[in-house]
């Protein structure tokens, strides 16, 4: 008998008994197996050449499809059939020196393995092997992504319609793998509240592989119908393995970070780093790199014990400068605090969100010290000096240029120094030209100087964002501080409040807009609970 027939009757007595795990053992494809997969691959090429159709007949003699089957016994199926076809092809024409032919045929196989899974009856047989080549084909993409020159090659040959989708070989790879996904999630075996059963064991596990491979490409927004779908008719996410519900947390967490839902994003590595076990440190880590400056974001700055834990090794040394900067309103210490870790921050996509996002909490810092310094009221809060001082707390938008000009000299490399009289002043830098400034580099816009209505516009949108507590006195060209007497006389508390508070109150505002659209029939998905995350399905 030869090699060929022997192995297709091996395969039909794993049909039979329904056996997916021998059935995944023995459909490999990785170059690392055993000598006679490549003795097969040497018969296929000698008797089944390219287009005589004996690759067909092989599988039609050896895998015949069954009419009578007993109860517990399975039966080859036109899908499995295909399948296999495309499997020994796989063997007959590999090369793995050839990796352009190698993806296009790997491709090729996981799409007719994932057209058989989605039979009914014997599909289930298949969970397994789906599993292990949608890990191969997503192991050999991550390699080709690292290679521009076998990158261009493949979308170069890519046409039709591919070609004008201008889909890229991992958006390819990881569609293939939603459509598994897909056929997992609709399986009937089991409701979404019960403990899963049959193809729906998986859904996690295809879809934590598909938002890899997404995040892989920068082509995070495409997980939207997945996270839709799951939301809809997905499973619990408590009823699987904590390894599952750990990745896919810190996946959703990344999706909610890079789509600008800092709190939502907040609550899924919160959880996953609770549900992380302390020993996987990795793993750990992994989450914490982009928990942390999700609080960051949100005004919340890590605690000295979060960043003495071993996972969090080397961390102070990046964040807390951030923190510092920060408190402070130092725009100067904030640059240098960035640059200091750029490398590392941009490696992991943070550095132009930290930048850019972090910029308003600075500016909140910035005018609370200039408040501090230019007025002369009652921040402390005593009755007497309110009795002494009856003006309503304001900050000057012309003193807030003055500082904001200071500032920005000091950005383009002016150096601060000593007069005559004992005043401060400020030295042109070496070659008596200022530091020539990128946009994001100065204060309002690479070397333009503040101005009277640069400040009004940064105090305004401090107002707009909870950030800041008052109104813009236009004529008086003023920062008007609002309730100072509710804190007893505290104006800085009044007019600077806490900015987590602010950012909480502002996310429950929004919240209950959503809430108020969804009664007036404005909507047709309600909002659900404050702390519900779409895609994050929690028992009921």
């Amino acid at each position: 008998m030869s090699l060929i027939a022997e192995f297709l009757g091996s395969i039909r007595g794993f049909i039979q008994t329904q056996n997916g795990d021998e059935l995944r053992n023995w459909l490999l494809v990785e170059p690392n197996v055993a000598a006679h997969y490549y003795e097969l691959g040497q018969q296929l090429r000698s008797s089944c050449p390219a287009n005589s159709g004996n690759i067909e007949k092989l599988v039609e003699k050896h895998l015949p499809e069954e009419d009578d089957v007993p109860e517990g016994r399975g039966s080859p199926w036109p899908g499995f059939n295909s399948f296999m076809e495309e499997y020994l092809k796989y063997w007959r024409d590999v090369d793995f020196n050839d990796i352009v032919k190698l993806y296009g045929r790997l491709s090729d196989l996981l799409i007719s393995c994932a057209n058989a899974l989605a039979n009914p009856t014997y599909g289930i047989m298949l969970l397994q092997t789906s599993m292990s080549l949608s890990e191969a084909l997503s192991k050999l993409v991550m390699s080709i992504t690292k290679e521009p020159s076998l990158m261009a090659q493949i979308q170069g040959d890519m046409t039709g319609d591919e070609a004008g989708e201008k889909k890229s070989i991992v958006e390819l790879a990881a569609d293939i793998i939603q459509k598994i996904f897909t056929s997992c999630l609709t399986d009937r075996s089991s409701t979404r509240w019960q403990p899963p059963k049959g193809k729906k064991i998986a859904v996690y596990l295809f879809a934590n592989l598909t938002l890899k491979l997404l995040f892989a490409c920068d082509k995070s927004r495409l997980a939207v119908q997945m996270f839709t779908n799951l939301s809809t008719s997905g499973p619990a996410l408590s009823l699987y393995p904590a390894s599952q519900r750990v990745t896919f947390l810190y996946y959703l967490g990344r999706f909610n970070f890079d789509h600008g839902h800092y709190m939502r994003a907040h609550w899924c590595f919160e959880e996953a780093y609770r549900q992380c076990h302390p020993q996987f440190l990795k793993h750990r880590r992994q989450i914490l790199i982009y928990w942390i400056p999700s609080n960051l974001l949100l005004a919340r700055f890590p605690s000295q014990m979060l960043l003495s834990r071993p996972e969090a090794a080397g961390f102070a040394d990046i964040f807390i400068p951030i923190c510092a900067a920060i408190r402070t309103g130092n725009f100067v210490a904030f640059h240098q605090a960035l640059n200091a870790s750029r490398d590392w921050l941009w490696d992991r996509g943070l550095y132009l969100t930290l930048l850019y996002r972090l910029k308003p909490l600075v500016w909140r810092s910035f005018t609370r010290k200039t408040f501090l310094l230019t007025w002369e009221g009652a921040q402390g809060g005593d009755p007497n000096m309110m009795n002494t001082n009856r003006a309503a707390p304001a900050l000057s938008l012309a003193d807030l240029v003055t500082t904001a000009t200071y500032v920005q000299k000091l950005l383009e490399g002016y150096v601060p120094t000593i007069a005559a009289g004992n005043t401060l002043t400020l030295i042109p830098p070496q070659g008596g030209q200022p530091k020539r400034l990128m946009p994001s580099e100065g204060l309002i816009f690479g070397n333009k100087q503040p101005d009277p209505d640069s400040m009004e516009s940064i105090v305004a949108g401090l107002v707009y964002a909870g950030l800041l507590n008052g109104f813009i006195a236009r004529q008086q060209k003023k920062f008007a501080v609002e309730g100072a007497k509710r804190k007893n006389g505290n104006a800085v508390l009044a007019g600077w409040p806490c900015p987590y508070e602010s950012i909480m109150e502002r996310f429950r505002e929004d919240y209950e807009e959503e809430l108020a659209a969804a009664d007036a029939g404005e909507t047709n998905e309600p909002p659900g609970e404050f702390e519900d995350v779409p895609g994050w399905v929690k028992m009921g």
